[in-house]
Formats: C-alpha cells, sequence, structure tokens
C-alpha cells in the first residue's frame, strides 16, 4: 500500500496548518468565552476564500476538487487549532458536497459558488429531531404539496451553524403513508426564508464558538425547486452524505487530539519534580506512548476511508471505523493530556481542559459511537 501524499495534498495540509495557526488558533479561547462571533465570520470566509470550505468539490462550480483525503487533512488542521472553526468546515463541505451529488444543474450553480466564495458563512444539515436521532427514520417534519411548491412544518434541533447557514439542507416526511425511511425527501432552503426560523443557541459544554441551535419550520413555502433528487427518495440521500461526514469529524477529532496530546508533551518537559523534568519518568512515557500510537492508528484509519471514498469503492464501514475510533481516541488523549498537566490542567488558564471539552462531542455528533458499532457489526455479518 501507498502511504505517501500527493504534492497537492501536502499543500492543503500546510497551507490549512498555517493560515489556522494565524486566524484560527488565536481566537479559540475567545469563542470559548462567547466572545469573537464577528472576527470568527470573518475567518469563515478567508477560509472559504481560501478553497476549505469546498475542498472535494469540482472546479467548474470553483471547489478546490482536491479529493477527501485533503479534505480530512485540512480539518485535522482547523481541529487543531480551533474545534469550532473546524466542525463548521466539516459540515459545510458536506453540504456542498451532498449539492454537488444530488442537486439539479440549476442547484448547483445556484448555491455551491456561494458556498466556495464565503457569500453563506456556512451551510446547515438539518436532519436530527427530537424523536429522530439515531433513528433519522423518524422524523415527523412534514412538506406537504400546495399549488406548485411545497410547505414545511416541523422542528429540527441540534443544528450546527444554524445561526449564521447561510443554505440548509432539510429532510421532511413526504409521504406519510410510505414505510418508514420511504417517503422521506430533501430540501434547500436558504436563510431568510419566511417561516424558517432559527432558535435560541445551546448552551453547551464545548465548542462555544460553533452555534448549535432549534431549527424551526413555520408554513416554510419553497418552491417545487427546492427539491433535490427525486420525491420520497431522500433518506437514502441522507444515510450516503453522512458516511462522508463522519470521516470530517474522525479528522476533527483527530486534530483536537494532537492539540492536547502537544500541549502535554510540551508542559511535561518543562515541569519538574524530584529534581527532573517528569517527562524523564517512565510512568509519564507509557501514558505518552500508548496515547500516541493511538493517534496514528486513526490518523491510518481516516486516510483509509478517505481514500477509499476517493476511489470510488464502498467506505461506509470504514468511515463509522475511524469515526468511531478516532472520537473514542480522542476522549482518552485529551484526557491525558489534562491529567499529565496535574492540578493545572483543571484549569482554563491552560488548553487542555478546553479540548477535552470540545472533544466530548465527537463521540455523539454524526452518529454516536454505539451507532457507529452497530453498523460495522451489521457489515461484518452480512460480509
Amino acid at each position: 500500500m501507498l502511504f505517501e501524499l500527493t504534492e497537492e495534498e501536502i499543500l492543503i495540509r500546510d497551507t490549512a496548518r498555517a493560515m489556522a495557526a494565524e486566524i484560527a488558533a488565536p481566537l479559540a479561547p475567545v469563542l470559548d468565552r462567547g466572545e469573537g462571533r464577528d472576527l470568527f465570520l470573518k475567518n469563515l470566509k478567508t477560509f472559504a476564500e481560501a478553497g476549505f470550505m469546498a475542498v472535494n468539490v469540482r472546479e467548474d462550480f470553483g471547489g478546490t476538487a482536491a479529493g477527501t483525503v485533503a479534505f480530512a487533512l485540512a480539518i485535522e488542521e482547523l481541529g487543531y487549532a480551533c474545534a469550532a472553526t473546524g466542525v463548521t468546515a466539516s459540515v459545510t463541505n458536506m453540504v456542498a458536497e451532498v449539492i454537488q451529488a444530488v442537486g439539479n444543474e440549476a442547484q448547483k450553480r445556484a448555491y455551491i459558488p456561494r458556498i466556495v466564495d464565503g457569500t453563506y458563512p456556512a451551510g446547515a444539515f438539518c436532519l436530527t429531531e427530537a424523536g429522530a436521532g439515531s433513528d433519522p427514520a423518524g422524523m415527523v417534519t412534514r412538506a406537504r404539496r400546495d399549488g406548485d411548491g411545497f410547505v414545511l412544518d416541523g422542528e429540527k434541533i441540534y443544528i450546527t451553524s444554524a445561526d449564521y447557514a447561510g443554505i440548509f439542507v432539510v429532510w421532511a416526511v413526504s409521504n406519510p403513508d410510505a414505510p418508514k425511511g420511504k417517503g422521506i425527501s430533501c430540501f434547500l432552503v436558504e436563510a431568510g426564508t419566511p417561516g424558517l426560523v432559527i432558535g435560541k443557541a445551546e448552551r453547551k459544554m464545548g465548542q462555544h464558538g460553533s452555534a448549535t441551535s432549534t431549527v424551526h419550520f413555520e408554513q416554510c413555502r419553497v418552491p417545487a425547486t427546492a427539491l433535490m433528487g427525486r420525491l420520497d427518495d431522500g433518506f437514502r440521500i441522507a444515510v450516503g452524505e453522512l458516511a462522508g461526514g463522519r470521516i470530517g469529524i474522525a479528522a476533527l477529532s483527530l486534530g483536537i487530539a494532537r492539540a492536547a496530546m502537544d500541549a502535554a508533551k510540551a508542559y511535561v518537559k518543562e515541569r519538574r519534580q524530584f529534581g527532573q523534568a517528569i517527562a524523564d519518568f517512565q510512568g509519564i512515557q507509557w501514558m505518552v506512548a500508548d496515547r500516541e500510537t493511538e493517534l496514528e492508528a486513526a490518523r491510518l484509519l481516516i486516510l483509509q476511508a478517505a481514500a477509499k471514498k476517493d476511489r470510488g469503492e464502498p467506505f461506509g464501514r470504514e468511515a463509522s471505523m475511524a469515526k468511531l475510533f478516532a472520537s473514542e481516541a480522542a476522549g482518552r488523549a485529551t484526557d491525558t493530556a489534562l491529567q499529565l498537566h496535574g492540578g493545572a490542567g483543571y484549569c482554563a488558564d491552560y488548553p487542555v481542559e478546553r479540548h477535552m471539552r470540545d472533544a466530548r462531542i465527537t463521540r455523539i455528533y454524526e452518529g454516536t459511537s454505539e451507532v457507529q458499532r452497530l453498523i460495522i457489526a451489521r457489515d461484518a455479518f452480512r460480509q
């Protein structure tokens, strides 16, 4: 197997790393305090203009067309600097990709360039509901035919970037008489559409810079041209796109974990006890060695899933493995990093407590660890 990155992939990784260090990393602690929204939005536009909101989108739509491996590398670097920036970019890339994959030519020409150039600060993926999280087929948001369009009614919860998203990909039940999961359609709804109401942002444990809100659809009328793909075929779209999104969250997890471990390694080399740096103690070295090994394994799982997607091969199982392992490894890595800091790690003066809070959600969104295990096991038994 070849593990060498292409020159383009290396360039994208290094550019993402340099830009993130310059503009995202200094803002991360500010966003964590609930401040800096205007500068955050300015940064998102800067990253969009540099190509990081459409890494795997074709060049004729303005995208970078660099592939999924490059996407994963970029999200890892953004997540290393600022988890809120990383997750916003990951979801926005997913929105751009689903429009490219399923939208008609008019939809692609209308919406993808606005994601690419930052006209839309972000894209939002409206799937989860109060009774339809791990089981999205159980959604109840309705899309009712009305003349030459549709009327959407319902509520989506925990929607990333809803506060400032320019375009929403929305799933709704269009045929309530169809078997579960078979009568769902997918729609494109622009911000500002009457009846699209953004609720108050959630108060969260971590990733404070990334807005997470309820989205209400109150007699929200959209034209027939808002339908993306075939009527009643939206659930298949959702399942397919979630697999790609899991590669992004796996990469984000790795970035957060790397940041925590890098901070911890620097700290234990400086912190002295019993007349020597605590990095010289074997117990500390073993803790670091275990975490570094897990993060390298996570990286290989992520790149394998990304490479399979780029080759056009089935990659759902690999994406679930990468997301499961990377997010769980990030939890262990951030916990270890905090422990290596001792009491200092529990204080907000050091970044590791923020990394630990930021990492916790990665085991939940884009499919919980338990759901990933179900997907992996189901595929294993089928094989």
